[in-house]
């Protein structure tokens, strides 16, 4: 059945990403004996639920799924509940609690808002120390109303780590997926009382959605003193990892959009462009003589 999954991963290449949790759904309609499978295989949006235990809000993944309930880092409870999920060792839980800690924190600094989640696990073939483990942060936006921008960061960084006496290795697989938003438009009616503004009494001009993925990977050697420093470890490569790929989805991607705009239609008169390139030669010239 492997062909069958490749034609579909193959398939949601080709969809509009925007649309990715509804075409995920459809496939897995048409081919539910491989829907475990594709789940694994295709990185979706992160889904924000709320632990009824403890009030607090985390995110839902593959990672912390097991059929169709989905467990909290806080209470490490499943949500419906389940009688026999599988949950981390006693040694992973611990871990897994600072680590929940750790990176609250690190989306309070550098997100100022929304949700992060962290969950750890055991890989079968493990030894010693040896252990895997995702780090899940979602920001998103909301327009206060139809005229204003709107979108959502998705991060998914997926971690293996293997201890070396006084030294640990990691290897991180990083995705981020970013959707945005922008609108234009003017209200229809300038005496439109303030509270009605931006719902139905506006005339939209236009509109651009831009959004898509991006992984990149990479492996580290860090000192070890004891089980907490994996999480500063991690921490410090997640870090790195995201503001690098911030970096190159602002000046890459929205820099070639930009580039593309740019020669579809200029801002300025062109014919006053070209002018000022010719003056700019000719005093170029004056220089070198």
């Amino acid at each position: 059945m492997a062909e069958v999954i490749d034609s579909m991963l193959d398939l949601m290449r080709r969809l509009p990403p925007t649309r990715t949790e509804e075409n995920v759904g459809s496939l897995v309609g048409i081919c539910p004996e491989e829907a475990d499978e594709l789940l694994q295989s295709v990185d979706q949006p992160l889904q924000v639920m709320v632990d009824r235990a403890t009030g607090r809000e985390y995110l839902a993944c593959d990672y912390n799924r097991d059929g169709e309930s989905y467990r909290s880092p806080w209470s490490n409870e499943y949500d419906p509940p389940l009688d026999d999920g599988a949950v981390p060792s006693s040694r992973m839980r611990k871990l897994e609690i600072q680590a929940n800690e750790a990176f609250d924190t690190y989306r309070e600094m550098y997100y100022e808002g929304g949700v992060s989640s962290v969950y750890l696990w055991d890989p079968e073939d493990a030894s010693g120390g040896n252990f895997a483990g995702v780090v899940v942060l979602k920001k998103t936006m909301t327009p206060a109303s139809a005229l204003e921008p709107s979108g959502s960061w998705d991060s998914i960084h997926v971690f293996e780590t293997v201890e070396r006496g006084r030294q640990a290795h990691y290897k991180l697989t990083s995705t981020v997926m970013l959707h945005l938003i922008t609108r234009k438009g003017s209200e229809s009616d300038s005496k439109v009382p303030a509270d009605k503004k931006g719902t139905e009494n506006w005339k939209r001009d236009g509109e651009v959605s831009l959004s898509g993925s991006m992984t990149r990977q990479t492996e580290q050697d860090w000192p070890l003193n004891d089980a907490s420093s994996h999480i500063s470890n991690i921490g410090k490569m997640i870090e790195e990892m995201e503001i690098k790929m911030r970096n190159l989805l602002q000046e890459v991607y929205f820099g070639k959009t930009r580039d593309i705009v740019y020669d579809l239609r200029s801002v300025d008169d062109l014919e006053k462009a070209r002018r000022q390139k010719e003056l700019q030669k000719e005093l170029v010239g004056f220089i070198k003589r």
